[in-house]
């Protein structure tokens, strides 16, 4: 299956290997330098308009800024969707 992370930006849930909140992660000096690594190196999709960024999702693909808190990914990444509800009405 696949979570939307917003602007129709999709990933596989089994790539994704974490979700942080941003706000956070700026409490972390640990997470800040991290992330700051990464976006030194140009390496984040950053898909969430400018000041909008709620979360910062970690994939084995690459590093996106999602305009979704990571609450509201968790959820989507855990509860059924309307293709698996279909899938069990039909057996």
């Amino acid at each position: 299956m696949v979570l939307h992370l917003g602007s129709n930006i999709m990933v596989h849930k089994d790539k994704i290997i974490a979700i942080l909140d941003l706000e956070t992660t700026r409490n972390s000096q640990i997470s800040r330098h991290f992330i700051n690594n990464i976006l030194k190196g140009g390496k984040i999709q950053n898909i969430a308009e400018q000041g909008k960024e709620k979360s910062f999702v970690i994939c084995d693909t690459g590093y996106y800024l999602s305009p979704i808190s990571s609450s509201t990914l968790l959820k989507r990444s855990t509860g059924s969707n309307d293709f698996d509800t279909l899938e069990s009405l039909k057996k």
